[in-house]
C-alpha cells in the first residue's frame, strides 16, 4: 500500500500543484525576467527546505531517535547528484520562463512542457530501460489528449515553443538523474542541493544578462510565493519521494495530469467554460493513466533471464 501511494497518490498531488503554477508563472513573467524570477524562487524554496528539515529534526529528537549523521561518502554522492539534477532543473527552469516572456502562453507551455512523458522513456531506452508496451500506448494517448487540451488553434513552433521545449528535454534528463541517484540519498538534502545548484546557475545568469527590478516584485509576490513554496518546496520535495520505488516513465505520465488539473482550476476559480474538446482531451489522460495503473507488469517466469 506504502508503494501504491508513493508512486500514484503523491505524483497526481504533485501534478495538481504544477497544474496551477503555470498561471503563477505567466502573471510573474509579466514583471519580473526570468533569471531574477527563478533566482527568487528557489532560495525561497531553500529557505522553506531549511525549516522543513529543522521541524523534522525537532520531532526525531522528541521522539528519541538518534541524531542523522551524514559520512563523507554520503556528502560526495551528494554532490555528484546535485550538481547534474539541479543544473536540469536550472535550465529547463529558466528556458520554460523565457518562453513565456517571448509569449508561449500557460496552456502551449503546459503541452510542450509535458513532452517530457514521450522523453523520458526514450531517453531511457539510450540507458537501458525497459519500456512496458502498455505505457508506449497510455504516453500515446495522453498526448493525444494533452494536445485537445491544450492547444487551441494552429500549431505553430515559435521561438519560445522551441526554448520551451529545450525545457521539456531538460526535464526529462531531471526526471532520470533522480531515478539514478534518489534512492540513495536523503530526499530533503537532494531537493534543497539541486535547488541551490538552480538557484547560483540563475543568480549567475541574473547578475551578468540582467538588471533585476526588485520593486516589480511586490506586485507580484503571492504568485512568487505560490510558485516557491508549493510549486518548488512541496511538489519538488513530493516528486523526489514518488521516484524512489517508482518507474520513471509511469511517473513521469501521473505528472501529465497537471494539464487536467490546469483546466479544472480555470474553470471552478476563474469560471473559463470548458469545451467539448477540452472535455475529450481530459478523458484521454485520465483513460491513459487508468490503463497504465490497471494492466500489471509481466513478470518473469523463475528460472528465466
Amino acid at each position: 500500500m506504502k508503494t501504491k501511494l508513493k508512486t500514484s497518490i503523491l505524483p497526481l498531488f504533485t501534478a495538481l500543484i504544477w497544474g496551477t503554477a503555470f498561471v503563477m508563472q505567466d502573471i510573474c513573467s509579466e514583471m519580473i525576467s526570468a533569471m531574477t524570477f527563478n533566482t527568487l524562487r528557489f532560495f525561497i524554496a531553500i529557505a522553506f527546505l531549511a525549516v522543513v528539515w529543522g521541524v523534522r529534526t525537532l520531532i526525531n529528537k522528541r521522539s528519541g531517535k538518534p541524531a542523522r549523521r551524514t559520512t563523507r561518502e554520503y556528502r560526495l554522492t551528494m554532490l555528484k547528484a546535485a550538481i547534474p539534477i539541479g543544473a536540469a532543473l536550472g535550465i529547463a527552469s529558466i528556458l520554460q520562463q523565457f518562453g513565456m516572456e517571448l509569449g508561449t502562453d500557460a496552456g502551449k507551455s503546459g503541452f510542450i512542457t509535458a513532452l517530457y512523458i514521450v522523453l523520458v522513456p526514450v531517453f531511457g531506452l539510450l540507458i537501458g530501460k525497459r519500456v512496458r508496451p502498455v505505457l508506449v500506448v497510455s504516453i500515446l494517448l495522453a498526448l493525444g489528449g494533452l494536445y485537445l487540451l491544450c492547444i487551441k488553434g494552429s500549431f505553430r513552433l515559435e521561438l519560445g515553443d522551441l526554448l520551451t521545449l529545450v525545457c521539456a528535454a531538460a526535464f526529462a534528463v531531471q526526471i532520470l538523474l533522480i531515478d539514478r541517484f534518489g534512492g540513495s540519498l536523503d530526499s530533503i538534502d537532494l531537493c534543497t542541493g539541486e535547488f541551490l545548484v538552480a538557484g547560483i546557475i540563475s543568480l549567475a545568469g541574473m547578475l551578468i544578462f540582467e538588471r533585476p527590478d526588485f520593486g516589480a516584485v511586490g506586485t507580484v509576490i503571492w504568485p512568487l510565493l505560490y510558485v516557491a513554496i508549493l510549486s518548488s518546496g512541496v511538489a519538488y520535495l513530493l516528486q523526489i519521494v514518488a521516484q524512489k520505488r517508482g518507474d520513471p516513465a509511469l511517473v513521469s505520465l501521473l505528472f501529465s495530469m497537471e494539464s487536467v488539473f490546469s483546466v479544472i482550476a480555470g474553470a471552478l476559480i476563474l469560471g473559463h467554460r470548458m469545451t467539448v474538446r477540452e472535455y475529450v482531451g481530459c478523458a484521454l489522460i485520465l483513460a491513459a493513466v487508468m490503463i497504465a495503473q490497471v494492466v500489471p507488469e509481466k513478470r518473469k517466469k523463475p528460472g528465466k533471464d
